[in-house]
C-alpha cells in the first residue's frame, strides 16, 4: 500500500506492519493492530467470557509477593493468581495478550528483575530476564508485542531517571534495552497506550509534581515528545487505556479523587473524566477494550491502605462505582491486563 499523507487514507485501509508482523486497519486516526484472539479467560470461580486483570505484588504493611487476578466483565472481588518469584513492591506492569510482566521494584533494595506470569495459567511468576536500569516508581506500558519502562527513582545520584529501556515481551530471557529519553527526569507516571503510541502523564520531576504529559511510538525508538498537560502537577499516579482513550487517575499533592482522560491519537491537555470512590495515592489500573479499573490505594482521610478495586467504562464519563476488593488491602503494586488498549 502506498505511504499516503494521513488525511488521504480511507478510514478502513489495511497494512501489514513489518515492525510487528501483524495487520492494521486504519479508523480514521490511527493505525490499529487487529485483535486476533480473544481475551477471554474463563477458569474455575472465574467462568465469565471477559479479559483478565492481575495485581501483582505491593505492600500491605510488610511487602508481599500475592498476585490477585480479575474477570473484568464480571465485578467481583480478586482470586489467588499464584506469586512472584520474590516479595516485590513499587514495580510497574506491562502486558501482551498473553503475558503479564511486574518490571522493576524493591525487595526491599532496588532490583531490575522482571518477572512473568501466563495469564491463560494461574500459577507462580518465573524469571524473565532484566532492565537495563535498576529501578523503582518506574512506570511501564505497552503493545502487543514490546514492554516499555519509564522513569522513577534509581540508587546512584541524582536518583531521578529519565531512560526508558524495551523489552520484546514475547522474548523472555532478553534483558531490557535503551529506547530513548523522557523529555526530563520523572518517577511515579501514570501510562497510557494504545497498539500505536505510548503515553506518560504527571510524575514527580525534581521539586516538585507536574503535571507534563508526553507520548512516544512504541514500535520506532527515541526519545518521548510533547503532547499536553495534566490540570494539574501529579505523581503516584495511575493510569489505564483502551485503544482510543487514556485515563490518568489519584496521586498526590494533595491526594485526589480526580480521573482526567486524553484521545491517545490527538495531541492536547487532560480533561476531567469524573472522580473515584476514594482519594487514592499510588493507585495502579489495568483495562478490557471497554471497562477500566483501579486499585492498590492509600487514602489520607482517614490514613491507610484500602483493598477498594474501583471501575469506569472508559467510553462514558462519570466517576467510578465500586468492582470488589483485592484479596488484602496494600498499595505499590503492579497492574496489567491481556485486553488493554495497547492489544
Amino acid at each position: 500500500m502506498s505511504n499516503l499523507p494521513s488525511g488521504e487514507i480511507p478510514r478502513g485501509a489495511i497494512r501489514f506492519n513489518t515492525d510487528s508482523n501483524k495487520p492494521e486497519l486504519w479508523d480514521g486516526s490511527q493505525w490499529a493492530e487487529f485483535q486476533l484472539s480473544s481475551p477471554a479467560l474463563g477458569r474455575g470461580a472465574d467462568t465469565g467470557p471477559g479479559a483478565r486483570g492481575v495485581y501483582m505484588g505491593g505492600n500491605t504493611g510488610s511487602i508481599t509477593d500475592a498476585i490477585d487476578f480479575f474477570n473484568l466483565s464480571s465485578p467481583g472481588n480478586g482470586q489467588d493468581f499464584g506469586n512472584l518469584t520474590t516479595t516485590r513492591h513499587q514495580a510497574s506492569g506491562c502486558s501482551s495478550s498473553t503475558r503479564g510482566l511486574s518490571m522493576g521494584g524493591g525487595e526491599p533494595t532496588i532490583v531490575n528483575k522482571i518477572d512473568m506470569i501466563e495469564f491463560a495459567s494461574t500459577g507462580s511468576a518465573a524469571d524473565f530476564g532484566d532492565l537495563a536500569v535498576t529501578t523503582h516508581y518506574s512506570s511501564a506500558l505497552s503493545n502487543a508485542t514490546r514492554g516499555i519502562n519509564a522513569g522513577g527513582y534509581v540508587p546512584a545520584a541524582p536518583n531521578l531517571s529519565n531512560q526508558m529501556n524495551y523489552v520484546t515481551i514475547a522474548s523472555n530471557g532478553v534483558n531490557g534495552q535503551d529506547f530513548g529519553n523522557l523529555v526530563g527526569t520523572f518517577t511515579a507516571m501514570g501510562v497510557a497506550a494504545s497498539p500505536v503510541r505510548g503515553v506518560f502523564g504527571g510524575g514527580y520531576a525534581p521539586g516538585a509534581p507536574n503535571n507534563t504529559i508526553q507520548y512516544i511510538t512504541i514500535a520506532s525508538l527515541g526519545d518521548a515528545q510533547d503532547f499536553g498537560d495534566l490540570s494539574e502537577g501529579k505523581n503516584n499516579m495511575g493510569g489505564l487505556s483502551n485503544a482510543t482513550r487514556g485515563l490518568f487517575f489519584g496521586g498526590e499533592s494533595p491526594k485526589t479523587t480526580r480521573i482526567e482522560y486524553i484521545q491517545i491519537a490527538s495531541l492536547g491537555n487532560g480533561t476531567k473524566f469524573g472522580d473515584m470512590t476514594v482519594e487514592a495515592n499510588l493507585p495502579a489500573g489495568c483495562a478490557s477494550s471497554t471497562r477500566g479499573i483501579m486499585m492498590g490505594f492509600e487514602r489520607n482521610s482517614p490514613f491507610g491502605r484500602v483493598n477498594n478495586v474501583d471501575m469506569v467504562e472508559i467510553a462514558t464519563f462519570g466517576n467510578a462505582v465500586d468492582f470488589g476488593d483485592l484479596t488484602s488491602a496494600r498499595s505499590v503494586g503492579a497492574c496489567c491486563s491481556n485486553g488493554h488498549g495497547g492489544l
